[in-house]
């Protein structure tokens, strides 16, 4: 059985510990402050409107949204959060052990399962901002937060997470190497398994803003 060597010590994301794993790296913790490191990411014109939504009115409410107990939008994230995990592991389980294929049909699902979940958690960030905003000025205004903060990350996170397939590959690459004829394709079980814990990694650092608005809804 391929066996891959397994770093600890380093904390983070379940993410970044993933792939630091799979590439044998060593990535040394940040000593910076999270507001610090966040800065390097907000712009002069992000800041100013971060700021404005701080002190500022309340977010408008779209036409037709009132005010909920929050239980439907709990069913709509557990049925979102549901439908990506089962589709991700339905790909592991449908993939063909053909020690013969290369990179790009994975590099192809793994940018599928990435647009699908960019396609489904963005328009559940936005409901639950919706909501939010109906219930109070104070809630208003964390959603308007949340709005400035989706603009002035997505684009770094976006530019983070592409690069995330091109590691793979290289995983992908040492683990073929390690091949051997008395377990043939032992490696791309391995390598099916590691793609699949990656993607569910990627789901929870893409959920975690909807998390924090979904927390605030049960509090507010």
């Amino acid at each position: 059985m391929v066996q891959v060597s397994r770093r600890t010590g380093f904390t983070g994301s379940a993410l970044i510990r993933l792939l630091s794993r799979l590439g044998d790296i060593d990535v040394p913790e940040s000593k910076q402050a999270f507001a610090d490191r966040l800065s390097q990411w907000l712009g002069w014109t992000d800041a100013i409107s971060l700021s404005a939504a701080l002190n500022g009115g309340p977010m408008p409410v779209p036409t037709g949204v009132r005010a909920s107990s929050g239980s439907a939008e709990e069913r709509e994230f557990t049925r979102v959060r549901t439908l990506l995990a089962e589709a991700i592991a339905d790909d592991t389980r449908n993939a063909p052990v053909d020690p013969s294929a290369n990179f790009a049909a994975y590099r192809r699902r793994y940018l599928a399962r990435q647009q699908a979940m960019q396609t489904r958690i963005g328009p559940l960030r936005a409901r639950l901002r919706s909501t939010l905003a109906a219930r109070s000025p104070d809630m208003a205004r964390l959603a308007a937060v949340d709005v400035v903060m989706e603009q002035a990350v997505s684009a770094q996170e976006q530019r983070l997470l592409a690069t995330v397939p091109a590691m793979l590959e290289k995983h992908f690459e040492r683990l073929r190497k390690t091949d051997n004829e008395v377990e043939p394709g032992a490696w791309l079980t391995v390598f099916q398994r590691d793609m699949q814990d990656v993607l569910i990694a990627e789901m929870e650092i893409r959920f975690q803003p909807v998390e924090g608005l979904l927390q605030a809804l049960r509090t507010s």
